[in-house]
Formats: structure tokens, C-alpha cells, sequence
């Protein structure tokens, strides 16, 4: 069991795994937060959500002195106190959103594929779609790296657009409200082996780390940690792991924040 001390690394998802699924709260786990912080273990935002998004929440959080990993991967935001890091300010896996979009206009004009992104429509949409307020879903529309989808055409359809990406350099994965389309290779589990292994660089000794996801597109963070907390989610997709035995996983009975917290003190011993 890890004890609560500098040699500890939590990376966390955001909706429906530290904030709630319904009104974006993470109170339930502001005990827990803050005795991480007092032992200066970090807590890496990984997130579908954009850095815009992620740079505001992270400040409420408290959580600023960490980097985060935003758009499922893509992109990795280094704090003041990396400056002297090669990376500093910005690491970015993979296709720029121009191309990505790009890409998928032309397969629905192509083959009348029934989808909207976040780039076809309006932020009232988008806000509609969260449930955010109007200018947080603008900060949930400036993508870097990847493309929230809703997909309204059939199962069939999905997968040959699905296909197509992949012949285009890219994938889909599913997340807790929308598909997302990115580079292929792309994930929250490289961004999170690349991180640890900075963190392991930096600091001289290894480093055990935490994930925390209730969705399918955290599975590769999942898999990439020693120890994983998979989040009562609210959804019906399998959650498949590797090495999904009771030392290495820990399946909570709570949603959001008050699984986060039932998770932790699964596993953090101190």
C-alpha cells in the first residue's frame, strides 16, 4: 500500500471522477485534496477538457504547482516551477485541430456521416451539450489537439467512420459524454508514462502512482499506473483492464468525487 509522501503521483480525471457528473462539484473530496497538498503530492489533471478550461479549474483547485494533461493526451501543461524543462511551456502529441477537422469534414461530405463537433456548431450548443455556462463552453471549444463529437448516425456507420479515420493517421475513443477524435497513438496512458518518467528524472527515486478515470477513454491512464481506482460511472460501457486483480484495482461503489475519495483511502496507507 503507498504511503503519503513525496515519492507519490496521482493522475485524476475530471467529469464524473473527481468533479460530479451532474453540477461539476468536487466538495467530497476536498479532504483528501488538501492532504495530498500539505504532503506535496502532486495531482495531474488528466482531462478530455481543453487547457483553457483545465487552467481555471486547476487554479480553484488549488492545484497549480502540478502539470496537467489535457484533450485526452494531446497536450501536456508544464507549470512556472518546470521552466528550465526542454518541454516548458507546452508538450503536444500528435495532429493539430485545423487538420483534424479538416479530416472530418471531408469524410461526412464524403459519405453523409450524421455527427457534430464542437468546430460545427455554437457555444450555446455546447453549453446545451455540457450543461457548462456560455463562457466556459468557449474555453471548452478551443481545442489544440482533438475534436469532441456527438454522433446521431447508426452503430454501423461508426464503425466504418471509425475506419476511415484510421486510414487518416486517426482514432475515436469514447468518453464519458462525447467521442473524441484524435491522433492515433494518442492517449491519456502515453501522456501519463511520459509524465511519470519526467517525474522519476527529476526527482531522483521512482514514483508510485494513482489514477483515478470512470470512463472508457481513462482506461490507458488506468493501465499505465501501479494502482487503479475506476469510478462508479455513469454509463454502461465496459471498463476492461489488464491486470484487473484487488491488489492493483479497486472498483468503488460511489460516483464522482465520493468515489475519488473511497478510492484514495483504498490505497494511500498514512
Amino acid at each position: 500500500m503507498p504511503y503519503l509522501d513525496n515519492s507519490l503521483l496521482i493522475f485524476t480525471d475530471l467529469d464524473g471522477t473527481l468533479l460530479d457528473h451532474h453540477d461539476y462539484s468536487w466538495q467530497p473530496a476536498q479532504g483528501w485534496l488538501e492532504r495530498l497538498a500539505a504532503h506535496q503530492v502532486p495531482v495531474v489533471i488528466t482531462t478530455s477538457k481543453t487547457a483553457a478550461e483545465v487552467a481555471a479549474l486547476q487554479k480553484a483547485l488549488k492545484l497549480e504547482d502540478a502539470p496537467f494533461i489535457a484533450e485526452n493526451g494531446s497536450v501536456i501543461a508544464l507549470p512556472e516551477s518546470w521552466r528550465d524543462h526542454i518541454a516548458y511551456p507546452r508538450k503536444v502529441f500528435g495532429a493539430e485541430y485545423g487538420e483534424i477537422r479538416k479530416i472530418i469534414e471531408d469524410l461526412r461530405l464524403r459519405y453523409d456521416f450524421e455527427c457534430r463537433g464542437f468546430g460545427d456548431v455554437s457555444p450555446a450548443q455546447v453549453a446545451d451539450w455540457t450543461g457548462l455556462p456560455e463562457e466556459e463552453a468557449r474555453q471548452a471549444m478551443m481545442r489544440e489537439g482533438s475534436e469532441p463529437l456527438v454522433w446521431f448516425g447508426s452503430d454501423s456507420d461508426l464503425k466504418r467512420f471509425e475506419e476511415y479515420l484510421h486510414h487518416e493517421g486517426l482514432m475515436l475513443t469514447r468518453g464519458g459524454r462525447f467521442w473524441h477524435v484524435m491522433a492515433a497513438g494518442v492517449s491519456k496512458g502515453q501522456a501519463v508514462s511520459w509524465l511519470t518518467g519526467e517525474y522519476r528524472r527529476l526527482r531522483g527515486h521512482p514514483m508510485v502512482t494513482i489514477g483515478l478515470g470512470d470512463g472508457p477513454n481513462d482506461i490507458s491512464m488506468l493501465n499505465a499506473v501501479d494502482r487503479a481506482v475506476v469510478i462508479l460511472g455513469h454509463h454502461n460501457q465496459p471498463m476492461p483492464l489488464e491486470h484487473d486483480d484487488k491488489e492493483r484495482v479497486f472498483h468503488t461503489t460511489l460516483h464522482g468525487p465520493q468515489g475519488w475519495k473511497q478510492g484514495l483511502s483504498h490505497f494511500i496507507k498514512g
